[in-house]
């Protein structure tokens, strides 16, 4: 018998609570912040104990590292079902995805409002692994002549991220009733990188195969990510 407090041993019960936690810290940081939320006040909201939350996550910074870690693979989740076939729809479906998550939004941005500290860490202390994932796809596009190749992989990198955050966090900053609606936000992320990369060469079916690699491989690695931070990664 499990004794009173710890994990239970069922597989299935010690995730559905890892993520009941996990709904009220959202809940509780969109409220309120990172900064003003204790693991007391998740472990009331969630109804657990506190030491509870602690046999899942060693630290308070654990515990929402693994809610960003989540936010991200439901985010590649929501971009995945919109089916992308080009750079540009790519791009567009992702800022309409950040969008419509504001923990993950807040990463981006910076926003220490909700995030606090947390800012400071981003999405990830390894961002470099996505940004080599990113280069590689957009290499490829290259050579198969969907974007530019007359600029170096950093310089396409830097111009997608360049467009993306130059659309969302002047957004971010405007008051609310002269921010543009969401989805125009994303089409015009679209269309700006379209304009910034494209080479005018009607997309095949390579580019179709490339870009859903892409996204085969960001949500792995955001599944596993996540999965370390439940603790069910297997070796």
């Amino acid at each position: 018998m499990a004794r009173p407090g710890r994990p239970p041993q069922d597989p299935a019960r010690h995730l559905e609570r890892a993520h009941r936690i996990l709904d009220a810290a959202a809940e509780l940081i969109l409220r309120w912040g990172y900064d003003k939320t204790t693991v007391e006040d998740v472990a009331r909201a969630a109804g657990v104990a506190k030491g509870t939350i602690y046999l899942h996550w060693k630290t308070r910074d654990a515990l929402f590292t693994a809610l960003l870690r989540r936010d991200r693979v439901r985010l590649v989740e929501e971009v995945r079902a919109a089916e992308p076939a080009t750079l540009p729809e790519l791009i567009g479906e992702l800022t309409a995805a950040l969008l419509r998550r504001p923990l993950t939004r807040a990463a981006v941005v910076g926003d220490s409002e909700v995030l606090g500290k947390l800012t400071r860490q981003k999405l990830e202390r390894g961002t470099s692994e996505s940004d080599a994932a990113f280069g590689r796809y957009l290499d490829e596009l290259a050579r198969l002549g969907a974007v530019r190749a007359d600029l170096t992989a950093d310089e396409r990198t830097a111009l997608v991220t360049a467009l993306v955050y130059g659309f969302l966090i002047p957004q971010s900053m405007l008051p609310q009733d002269r921010r543009l609606p969401d989805k125009r936000v994303a089409e015009l992320v679209a269309d700006a990188t379209a304009r910034a990369l494209g080479t005018g060469a009607p997309p095949g079916q390579d580019v179709t195969r490339a870009t859903r690699a892409h996204l085969d491989e960001i949500e792995e690695t955001a599944a596993h990510r996540l999965a370390r931070s439940l603790g069910q990664e297997t070796r």
